[in-house]
């Protein structure tokens, strides 16, 4: 074309959870029985919706004003519930007007990076959910500036290191947190927030936090809310939603709780911009945000969320019991959410390992893509595994990190299923460090 027309973060946009999807769809054509562990939907692998949270939405169906506009921060009454409910946490204090609804985090995520000035980083941890990591590049038009989670210490953030970054880089203006974490599944203990309020406070800087995951945590874990450690002098965004708690990813219903927003004139013009850009979109879809208060009061919902995280607690010690042991891999215990990341210890990947593949066409479509040196090392095992035994999982490098390694999902419900497929891992993990 005559006028570049790229934005100048547009190839920072890059999100390898459903890449790998269009390998997977590929390799299944040319008969691989595919099990699909690399994206965090529990209805797609098979969670029930109990029938009276089907009822409270069928009810909410019929009436006609869910069909119409709600107002653009979203609807009064829930949003008075959600401020009630986090008021309750004894921490930051918030009003409905410190609530905006949004299409889903992902929309959240889009317009809290992208009404930012392009000169304003966010550090955000490594690994990181790809969705913020590359919102954040993208707005940059730069590759993300991150610090370190752990993996020798339980995922943990390495303070000393988020120190460093934002001493020596002055363009950070904020810090994200994802708490419980995704990719990991690390839950923050209360010293470790705190000790990121203090960096923050010091600095002068602002904090997003997405907790998306707050009420799923298990293993002896409880995830502290940021509200309830922020005090009262940073400002912060707090990211909600309704797509793994409830689940409903598909409702496209998430929101943003905004703390001590009037403390820093800045902040409050920013915060502004993004409640301005929403007016452009009228409103946030109008049904979920009806139903969301029913469901959250339901007598029922606390045992049905209880009995997904048993179930989650259950299978993450089956999978963390079978990874452990395998050599050349790091593995932490899976504490919340329904994630778990997986290292491969330095020095043993190479570019001359694989797997046995025993379909031809398959072998050579795999051997098509790893080609070549510039295939990463952890990418090139997550292909040889998807072809040869049908697990596809995401490459850990492709989450805002040098770590080699992949993330894999806790969701399929079948424990004899799950114990096979983690067993599969395990196997060909140290089928394939050996095979070159």
């Amino acid at each position: 074309m005559r006028t570049d027309i790229l934005h100048i973060g547009a190839g920072e946009l890059t999100y390898e959870i459903r890449n790998i999807v269009n390998v997977g769809m590929k390799l299944q054509s040319l008969g691989v029985n595919v099990n699909w562990e690399n994206i965090g939907d529990p209805v797609a692998k098979g969670e029930r919706i109990p029938s009276w949270m089907k009822d409270i939405v069928a009810d909410a169906v019929r009436d006609d004003s869910t069909y119409g506009y709600c107002p653009t921060r979203g609807i009064l009454s829930t949003r008075e519930f959600i401020a009630a409910e986090t008021n309750k946490l004894g921490g930051v204090q918030i009003d409905p007007e410190d609530i905006l609804f949004f299409n889903g985090l992902g929309d959240a995520i889009s317009k809290v990076f992208g009404f930012l000035r392009s000169t304003a980083r966010v550090i955000v941890p490594s690994p990181s959910y790809t969705t913020h990591s590359s919102a954040e590049a993208a707005h940059a038009g730069d590759r993300p500036v991150t610090y370190i989670l752990d993996p020798n210490y339980n995922w943990y953030p390495d303070l000393e290191n988020l120190e460093n970054h934002i001493k020596y880089n002055p363009a950070v203006a904020g810090i994200l947190i994802i708490n419980p974490d995704n990719p990991t599944g690390a839950v923050y203990p209360e010293e470790v927030l705190r000790g990121i309020v203090y960096i923050a406070e010091k600095n002068d800087l602002f904090i997003i936090c997405d907790e998306v995951y707050q009420h799923m945590t298990y293993n002896g874990t409880r995830s502290v809310p940021l509200c309830t450690v922020l005090g009262d002098t940073v400002p912060a965004i707090c990211m909600r939603g309704i797509s793994k708690e409830m689940p409903w990813p598909g409702g496209r219903c998430g929101w943003i709780e905004v703390y001590n927003g009037h403390r820093d004139a800045m902040f409050e013009k920013y915060i502004l911009s993004i409640l301005n850009s929403k007016m452009v979109e009228v409103c946030s879809t109008t049904l979920p945000q009806r139903v969301l208060p029913r469901i959250l009061k339901h007598p029922d919902f606390p045992l049905y969320l209880d009995e997904r995280i048993r179930r989650y607690e259950k299978f993450s010690n089956i999978a963390y019991d079978i990874l452990r042991e395998v050599k050349g891999i790091l593995v932490n215990r899976t504490n919340g959410a329904f994630y778990m990341s997986v290292v491969f210890q330095n020095g043993f990947l190479n570019h001359e390992q694989n797997l046995p593949i025993d379909n031809e066409e398959v072998r050579t479509t795999v051997e098509a893509l790893v080609s070549g040196r510039n295939v990463g090392l952890d990418k090139r095992f997550v292909y040889y595994l998807l072809a040869s035994t049908g697990v596809c999982v995401v490459p850990l490098s492709s989450f805002a990190t040098e770590l080699q390694g992949f993330r894999i999902t806790l969701l399929e419900r079948d424990e004899q299923e799950f114990t096979r497929i983690f067993k599969t891992i395990a196997r060909s993990i140290e089928q394939y460090l050996v095979s070159a």
